[in-house]
């Protein structure tokens, strides 16, 4: 891609519109390949955190996911009932309640990601094996700073900054 490209205003040089274009194929594929879990990909992402070396309990799920906390105790709700979770008590605070994976939530969640993985290898499939794996590092990277930032604050802030102003100079 050249210089003039860029400038020219070719949506392929727009992060949005790459960002967009990955995101719908990777749903449209997560979509099929999660279909049989309750809430599809937000349950899937429930289930990993369930399954996670250190459990956690609702409200730190629901901020880890950005699942609204209502939508959450459905969700969880729905995963018990087919026995992929469970809610036990904490113990550093019984008034908590931890949501663990079963052996058969484990089972469940192995076969999805696996499934998933192979979506993902799919969508890197035009990059080289290093390059996937950079590409991999630096979304990492990427979603784990736009994680730590206030989106609704930090990113709309500057989005006001980088427009140009009405105001001009007296004459």
């Amino acid at each position: 891609m050249t210089k003039g490209h860029a400038e020219s205003g070719h949506l392929d040089t727009d992060l949005g519109w790459m960002l967009g274009v990955l995101f719908r194929a990777y749903v449209k594929a997560a979509e099929h390949t999660l279909q049989d879990l309750p809430g599809g990909a937000r349950g899937y992402q429930v289930l990993t955190a369930a399954v996670g070396e250190k459990p956690g309990n609702q409200g730190a799920i629901a901020e880890e996911t950005g699942i609204d906390r209502t939508v959450l105790t459905y969700l969880i709700d729905d995963l018990e009932r087919l026995d992929l979770v469970a809610r036990r008590a904490d113990p550093a605070d019984r008034r908590s309640r931890l949501v663990i994976a079963t052996d058969k939530g484990r089972t469940a969640w192995q076969q999805h990601r696996e499934a998933l993985q192979r979506v993902e290898a799919h969508l890197l499939s035009p990059l080289t094996p290093s390059d996937a794996t950079t590409a991999r590092t630096l979304l990492q990277q990427l979603a784990c700073g736009a994680q730590t930032l206030d989106p609704l604050g930090d990113l709309c802030e500057a989005a006001l900054q980088a427009q140009p102003t009405d105001e001009s100079p007296a004459a």
